[in-house]
This record gives C-alpha cells, structure tokens and sequence, in this order.
C-alpha cells in the first residue's frame, strides 16, 4: 500500500520566539525544538508534556502531571487554527482498562496495584447498599452487558510518567507513547503492553491514531475501552448544538439535538451500539457540533473515525450526573490468544460538514493498524483472524 500523504499548504510565517512559544504552550521549560525557521510545524518536549502545533492545528500529549488525564490529547489543547474553537470535554482518545464481559464482583477486591488503587470495583454497586452511589453507577454504567477488568490499572488517570517517541517526516509529526498494565485479575498475570500512534499529517485539520493490545493473557472476549473522540462537557447545551452518530437509524444515521442531553440517562437507554444486536453499518463516526458558548455561533464538528466499523465491540453515548455527556467505544471484543494482538485506527479532528466526515471515511477506510518511521507513515490491516478452536 502506498504512504499516505496529505496536500501541500502554505507554510506558517516565520516562527515564534522561544519564549513566547512557551509562554503559549503551557508545557514548562523547553528541552527540545525541532521546528525550523518557516517550517509548517513545531515540536516543543519539556519534562511535563509534547506541544504539537502544525500548521492547522494545535495538542498536547501529556507525560506526567496532566491537566485531567495521562492518555491520548490533553485536557483543552486541542486548537483548530482556522475556526479558533477547541475541544470541550476532558481529552481526546483516552485510554481505559483492558476487559472482557462478565462481573468481577467476586474478586473484585483482589485486584489491587502498588498505590493501594484496585479495579475500582467496576461492578463494585452489585452489592452497594448506599441508595446515592449505587443510582450514581447504574445511571453511569448501565445494568446489562456486565464487564469485567482483565489487566489494570485505569491507564487515563492511573498511569504512571511515560516517555514517548517523536518521529518527524517530511510531511508529518508521529507520537509513539506505550506502556505495560501492572496488575491482572485472578488466574491472569499482568504485562500485556498497549501502544498508541498519533500522526498529524500536514495541512490537515485532523490526527490519525492508533491503539494497539499486545496481550499476555487469553480471553473469550476482550476488549479496550477509550473515549472516541472524546467526553463534552456542557451545562444544557450551551458547548454543542447537537451529536451526529452514523451507526443509528439507518445508512444516513442520526443527528440528536442537544436537548435530548439535559437529563441524565444510563447507556443501555438510547443512543447505544452492539455488534451482535445491531447492523456493522459503513461508516462508524460519532461527532458533536461545537457552539460558542458566549454568543451561541455555530462552529466546527469534533468527530471521530473508527475506520473499521466491524472492530467496534459497543458503544454509547450517554449523559451522565452532572454536566458530562461520555462517548466511550469498546475495541475487538473477540477471542485473543497469549501472544496475540489487536488493533483499532481512528481519525480524529475538525470539520464542517457531515459529508466531509464521510469523505475522509471513504479516503482511509477498511484500516486497522499504523506504522510510522522517518521516511512516512501508512496505515495498515493488522486485525488477527479468531484463533482455531
């Protein structure tokens, strides 16, 4: 397959100074710059976080100490330089537990890491008595399709400081960020290593990105879960106009207006997906129209692109208590073997038009991996076949 490349645009004028780059960036003390005069992009790596900011866009991917969580874009950072809108919610492509179905209210308790922090007792309100955080996490989790953690711990906000790698082409910036869970669940044992891409070609308004399972266990059923894009943080409304989720009510899918988010509701209420009770649609693209939260002016679609819809285990789109509404999409869900692996690609960025969605869709679909070195990046097919029984 050949590399994939994006058009060639104008470059950015000049470059900002060192020290006004940082005072913009929020990321500390510089350590390394390896943007040149005029070129299209810049890369500024202090101990805390990496700046991107390319000619379309702006992110932060965090090492340690981030704003909310550890993995995938930070918290508010990512800017669309052509509108001036950023994301609202707590981060792009955050990563969570490695799972399979099933309750882990047997063991639950059994699960701990070094900090002290278990499994959070993900099913932990099976037997809670307080009346409050038992409705607080079935209205968050649902009561059907019960899951269970596999390895831990909860990588978006348990994970300890990670040292990605940057990789420069001549018409992109590649991330490579990787780390090994710590702990497992009875009769398993821990180290299956996750690994996430993040490629911003030149001249686009979005990143392409991968998540990539290197198990050390075997499983019936497991899965990844992370936030594809990403969760919205709102109060009535007044971040987003409405939700676009290709995979509902037919080939054209659906567009949900933000009012259908001011009361909280479980994830097997509405708006849910699953692979062995819905239809694998074409296309699964699940978007949210920004708004300015001052003047109510209409901005660009946040979306993102799971580009093979048939990877995609469930998905839901929910409000939870409060003022969040989470977009979390669970990866694989089949038969791994020890020494097995499995993979998901996304696009993930700014547009205007649902059919601008779709045609970037069409441009890069049917992928599931991604590789990248200095030379260019390519996304590949990397879904293992079920093993033999």
């Amino acid at each position: 397959m050949p590399r994939q490349s994006s058009p060639q645009h104008k470059t950015l004028i000049g470059r900002l100074c060192c020290s006004a780059l940082l005072a913009t960036i929020g990321v500390g003390p510089a350590l390394s710059q390896s943007a040149e005069s005029g070129a299209w992009a810049n890369v500024t790596e202090s101990d805390r976080a990496i700046k991107i900011e390319t000619d379309r866009l702006e992110a932060v991917i965090p090492k340690k100490d981030p704003k909310h969580w550890m993995t995938g874009i930070e918290k508010g950072s990512f800017l669309d330089k052509a509108t001036g809108f950023r994301e609202v919610g707590d981060g792009l492509m955050v990563i969570d537990w490695l799972m399979e179905a099933g309750s882990d209210e047997a063991w639950s308790d059994q699960v701990i890491a070094e900090d002290g922090h278990g499994v959070g007792r993900y099913t932990w309100y099976e037997n809670e008595t307080d009346p409050a955080r038992r409705e607080y996490a079935l209205m968050a989790h649902g009561s059907s399709h019960r899951k269970r953690v596999v390895e831990g711990p909860q990588l978006c906000h348990r994970m300890k400081p990670v040292q990605p790698e940057i990789v420069r082409g001549p018409d992109f910036i590649a991330i490579k960020t990787s780390y090994r869970y710590e702990y497992a669940a009875p009769g398993r044992v821990p180290g299956s290593r996750w690994t996430q891409w993040i490629v911003f070609p030149r001249g686009e308004r979005f990143f392409v990105l991968m998540d990539r399972i290197d198990s050390v266990n075997s499983s019936k059923e497991m899965f990844l879960r992370n936030d594809t894009p990403g969760c919205v943080r709102h109060e009535r409304g007044d971040t987003f106009s409405e939700i676009y989720l290709s995979y509902l009510s037919g080939p054209q899918g659906v567009r949900i207006p933000s009012s259908e988010f001011f009361t909280p509701f479980p994830p097997d209420l509405k708006f849910g997906y699953r692979r062995d009770t819905h239809r694998t649609p074409q296309h699964f693209i699940r978007a949210y129209h920004l708004r300015d939260r001052e003047t109510g002016r209409d901005g660009p679609w946040l979306a993102g692109l799971t580009l093979e819809p048939s990877i995609v285990y469930e998905a839901w789109c929910s409000q939870r208590p409060g003022d969040i509404i989470v977009m979390i999409e669970e990866i694989h869900g089949r038969p791994v073997r020890a020494g097995e692996s499995f993979s998901a690609a996304h696009i993930v960025g700014y547009f205007d038009t649902i059919e601008a969605m779709h045609a970037v869709y069409d441009r890069y679909k049917g992928h599931t991996g991604l590789i990248a070195d200095s030379s260019g990046w390519r996304l590949t097919e990397e879904t293992p076949k079920p093993p033999a029984p």
